[in-house]
């Protein structure tokens, strides 16, 4: 008797639990909340409940909505920097050994400097916008950087000794063994590097809001501070948490859809 279906309704029965069980406990956690909110007669400006966030999002909705996009556009300029020039300097690394050894260090530098402390600094010296870019980019940089290295680096030295053995040229030895051997690194570092751009604008855009300037989520979350105004703050922290989320599920959804077909990683999850 074949266990095929056995394992496709056990497969099919963790899926639905996987879906199922964080709304549960969502459920619960918010009508937790509302409930301690109610019964202990908890000032809005304490802490608002989550019924109430929900009236402060829809009534601010136009608000909050530009000041989404804008936090949006920047972290995916952002993203698109530290993808590109990521894998950009990963190749070249690849390609020389002294250019890695010489520029290498420069970009571990600029992942264990907060960008807390860069990003005021930034302000200063470019335009506003720019500025924002620039962290977002900075601490989504490594990551692909990182990653595509090793990626790089990972290859199967049979299939490497294959390559030699047959005389493939290095622009061939780049196409058709390393690229597809680091595919999966590269996409990891980005999926990693979407929720860092995030985090960077946020920062940058907090640090613009305290000079006076500013429009996105992170700005409108330190200006509702300033006034009180909690529920808008965490009307616009939710925003903030289910942007990442999208982020990062698109960016997942991708590497999937890439890997599907032939990496260990992704093999089966159709199935």
């Amino acid at each position: 008797m074949s266990t095929a279906p056995v394992r496709d309704g056990a497969a099919g029965h963790q899926r639905v639990l996987g879906v199922l069980l964080p709304g549960i406990v969502l459920a619960l956690g918010l009508v937790l909340w509302e409930l301690v909110v109610e019964l202990n007669d908890v000032k809005p400006y304490v802490l608002p409940g989550p019924i109430l966030v929900t009236q402060t999002l829809i009534a601010d909705w136009g608000v909050l909505s530009d000041s989404l996009v804008t936090t949006l556009i920047t972290t995916f300029e952002g993203f698109i920097a530290a993808a590109i020039g990521g894998i950009a300097l990963a190749l070249l690394f690849n390609l020389s050994r002294r250019l890695e050894l010489a520029l290498f260090p420069y970009a571990i530098v600029l992942q264990v400097t907060p960008v807390i402390a860069i990003a005021p600094l930034l302000l200063i010296y470019l335009p506003q916008q720019t500025a924002v870019v620039v962290c977002a980019w900075i601490v989504g940089f490594f990551p692909v950087l990182s990653n595509t290295a090793l990626g790089l680096k990972s290859i199967d030295r049979n299939l490497a000794g294959l390559f030699q053995l047959y005389g493939a040229s290095r622009w061939q030895r780049l196409r058709l063994l390393e690229l597809p051997s680091a595919l999966p690194f590269i996409l990891g570092g980005l999926r990693i590097a979407g929720g860092l751009s995030l985090i960077g604008a946020v920062v940058a855009e907090i640090a613009a809001g305290s000079a006076g300037a500013g429009s996105g989520l992170a700005y409108r979350i330190a200006e509702s501070g300033y006034r009180l105004n909690i529920p808008r703050m965490f009307a616009a922290l939710f925003l903030l948490s289910v942007a990442g989320i999208v982020i990062y599920g698109l960016l997942a959804l991708v590497s999937h859809l890439v890997l599907r077909r032939w990496h260990e990683s992704a093999l089966g999850k159709d199935n």
